[in-house]
């Protein structure tokens, strides 16, 4: 049974206790010179560690869905795009000037400490960390595009998963670039502009990636690698559409996500996007980028955001979602079961009482 056919989600299924990180294998064979490379590419090992590994446990049902048995190969590709992940997520803490990742310090927050204790003003430490997470990023990078490039698979099937990797690539940086131009507060984005930011973010590479990387590994034709990318379309989108609620309206017991972090950073959400459009905006606004907003704040902002109707709106989204995936996923060709369990991966455990 893969892990899309049965009722647990992939994070669930894929977790064990601090598994090895991808890079590990790449990391035993670097000629590491000095004691500052050494420093960031055991940094860059601690970072690929821990979290759901959700992409390979989607390349994984893909591939089995479609019959293919050639485990090392999709193995391999799940840990490619684990590593195009860990390249994202570093380079996002850059932008987001993020020292912390999965309650731990993050590659730019090592090296800051590492500045620190060598001497350095906070300012230059803080250059130092950002140098580090931009370079470690880079690494992971081209480590992945390694990956990809030596499947154990034929050569017209590695070029299709280069050309794969490169599409989600590009569509990836044109959707963080988006999302940065939206924080500058100069343009006035439409719900459908604020949609397509999280479908070229989140979409493309963590649930299109994956998918289409098992289908082709399968041997399945175009239309079908198509049918897989709409797939993951949709998917992702209704992925970060909760993903955008929980960090609102969410138990930070059971996430361990802020749900204060998202309003004070003024983050143009749909949530966010569809109270633009209803009266309770001017009484909204003030706390959407407010860096001190207070609990009870947030409280009255979640107030305002439920009688306006954007959570049920946005909650709607994710089920519309959801059901026009169910359809593409039949149309794909999947079995009957195969998106039995889909709706786990976006479940309702981590909604607040």
């Amino acid at each position: 049974m893969t892990a899309l056919a049965s009722g647990a989600p992939p994070a669930e299924q894929t977790r064990t206790a601090d598994p090895p990180g991808p890079l590990e294998a790449f990391l035993r064979d670097a000629r590491l010179d000095d004691a500052e490379t050494t420093a960031l590419w055991a940094a860059m090992g601690d970072a690929t560690r821990g979290g759901r590994r959700m992409r390979p446990a989607l390349a994984r049902a893909a591939y089995a869905a479609f019959g293919g048995t050639h485990t090392a190969a999709v193995e391999h590709v799940g840990d490619a795009i684990e590593l195009l992940h860990a390249a994202f997520v570093m380079h996002d803490d850059v932008i987001d000037n993020d020292q912390v990742r999965r309650g731990r310090p993050n590659v730019a927050g090592t090296f800051t400490s590492r500045g620190l204790a060598a001497g350095a003003g906070a300012s230059a430490a803080q250059g130092y960390g950002r140098a580090a997470g931009i370079l470690a990023g880079d690494l992971a990078l081209v480590a992945a595009t390694r990956l990809v490039a030596t499947t154990p698979a034929p050569p017209a099937t590695v070029a299709r998963l280069l050309t794969l990797l490169d599409d989600a690539v590009t569509e990836s940086a044109a959707g963080e670039l988006r999302d940065v131009r939206f924080a500058l507060g100069v343009d006035d984005p439409s719900l459908a502009d604020v949609l397509a930011v999280g479908e070229l973010k989140t979409a493309a590479y963590s649930f299109c990636l994956p998918l289409c990387a098992g289908g082709i590994l399968a041997g399945v034709d175009d239309a079908t690698v198509a049918s897989l990318d709409r797939l993951g379309r949709l998917l992702g989108i209704a992925f970060q559409l909760h993903d955008d609620l929980l960090g609102v309206f969410g138990d930070e017991r059971a996430t361990g996500k802020s749900t204060l972090s998202d309003l004070r950073e003024g983050k143009l959400t749909v949530l966010v996007a569809h109270a633009r459009t209803t009266a309770v905006w001017p009484r909204l606004a003030r706390h959407v980028g407010d860096p001190d907003l207070t609990v009870a704040a947030a409280r009255q902002a979640r107030r305002l955001l439920e009688s306006s109707g954007s959570r049920r709106f946005v909650e709607d989204l994710v089920h519309r979602h959801l059901d026009a995936a169910h359809a593409e996923a039949h149309r794909a060709g999947l079995p009957d079961d195969a998106l039995a369990g889909v709706a786990s991966l976006i479940d309702h455990r981590g909604w607040a009482a």
